[in-house]
Parts: structure tokens; C-alpha cells; sequence
């Protein structure tokens, strides 16, 4: 299989994502156009998945192939091409299909409760999760369901995940990002984490090892799930 991996930004970590498509032997080409521009072609692809970033959905003047890229999106989408899109990429898809985009609206950070809708809790992606899962959340915008897609998950604040067509997923938080990510993100954006949750960085190492652990397993199960319907 050939997947299509778009990055937003040059910190991204691909987390659980990666390991799913390395235990799947997947092929993978990478864009990273928020530095040259360049997207994926139609066709180019057996899957699609776009990350997240530091810009919002619409931040046009500064990164100008954000409409074609949710325009991208939501064609691989409406084919049935397995198609994902995490936090800022289920921005832009929900963008590319129309939906209005809530900017500034919406925090949610570090490890929080999902609801799975029923729906959800039929859907392939996400039938192996309980009811309610913890799982890792770093956005502060939201978007409006589009229409005809499928809601499956929400949280207190925000849609938390939906499909569109057979494959096509978006997921606001980050199933990607297991402790290492975190870890990661931490030792890079440690001052910035800290104003956004001034208790964060000191309750960090008890919820790494109590909620982190069980948003790694989900996310592991998400991410094998979403490879499977490649």
C-alpha cells in the first residue's frame, strides 16, 4: 500500500500512526508543503492522512494550500480512499467539506475524557474503545459537523471525531501521540505548555503513567484499526 502523509508543521510526530504503517509495510510518501507548497496528486495514492499544526484551518495568508489540501481531503474521502485527518487535519476536512471553522473556540489540552457516540461505538475505527476513553487533546478550534458526515465521538467541548464515506476519518484529538510523543512535545514546547496549563509539566510524570497509558493502547487500536480499512 502507498499512503500519502501531509505534515503542517516541521514538529510533527507521526506516533502511533507510524508504528501502524511499519507493522503494515506500508509505503509512504511525505509532503510538507507548509515549506514548498506541494501536495499530494489524486490518484498518487491508497491512503491519505494529513497531521496536525500551529495554524488554524483558515490561516490562508500564511499557508495558501489550505483550501486545495481539505479540497484534496474530502475527494480522497468521498472516493472511499482511507483517508485521515488529525486535530488541524480534521480542520481542514471538515473545511473541505464545507463545514464553518471556529477558531480560538474550543481548548482542550493534555490527556482528556472522549465520549464515542452510538454510532461511534458501531463504527470500525472506534468499536474497540470503551464507552468513554482518555485520550491526548492539544487544539484550541472546532469546526461544525459537515453535512452528511457521521459523528462519532464528542467531548464536553467539541466533536471529537467523524466520518465521511466509507473511510474518510477525523479525529480533533491526538490518538497519534503516545507518551513518547508527549515526551517529546514537552522537551520542545516546555515554556508554551506551561501557560497553557500552568499544572501540566508538574503533574506530567503521575498522568504519563496513569491516563498516558491507556490513551497509548487506544491510540495504538485506533491507528491499527484505520490501517486496516486501507
Amino acid at each position: 500500500m502507498r499512503v500519502a502523509i501531509v505534515e503542517n508543521t516541521k514538529f510533527t510526530h507521526h506516533g502511533q500512526i507510524g508504528v501502524a504503517l511499519h507493522e503494515a509495510g506500508a509505503m509512504i510518501d511525505l509532503y510538507r508543503p507548509w515549506a514548498d507548497g506541494l501536495l499530494p496528486e489524486a490518484g498518487s495514492f491508497d491512503a491519505l492522512v494529513v497531521f496536525g499544526g500551529e495554524q488554524n484551518a483558515l490561516a490562508d495568508a500564511t499557508h495558501p494550500y489550505l483550501p486545495a489540501l481539505g479540497a484534496l481531503m474530502q475527494a480522497a474521502a468521498l472516493s472511499g480512499k482511507a483517508t485521515l485527518g488529525i486535530c488541524l487535519g480534521s480542520q481542514i476536512l471538515a473545511r473541505g467539506a464545507g463545514a464553518q471553522n471556529h477558531i480560538g473556540t474550543a481548548p482542550e489540552f493534555g490527556w482528556c475524557a472522549v465520549d464515542l457516540t452510538p454510532e461511534g461505538a458501531a463504527d470500525p475505527l472506534l468499536s474497540h474503545l470503551p464507552p468513554r476513553f482518555d485520550i491526548f487533546e492539544w487544539h484550541s478550534d472546532t469546526f461544525t459537523l459537515p453535512q452528511g458526515a457521521v459523528a462519532l465521538a464528542r467531548s464536553d467541548v467539541a466533536v471529537q471525531s467523524y466520518r465521511i464515506g466509507r473511510a474518510g476519518y477525523a479525529t480533533q484529538f491526538h490518538f497519534e501521540a503516545s507518551r513518547a510523543v508527549v515526551r517529546r512535545w514537552i522537551d520542545s514546547f516546555g515554556p508554551y505548555l506551561q501557560a497553557q496549563q500552568p499544572s501540566f509539566l508538574a503533574d506530567h510524570p503521575q498522568l504519563a503513567e496513569t491516563h498516558g497509558v491507556a490513551a497509548d493502547a487506544h491510540g495504538l487500536a485506533i491507528a491499527r484499526a484505520w490501517v486496516a480499512l486501507i
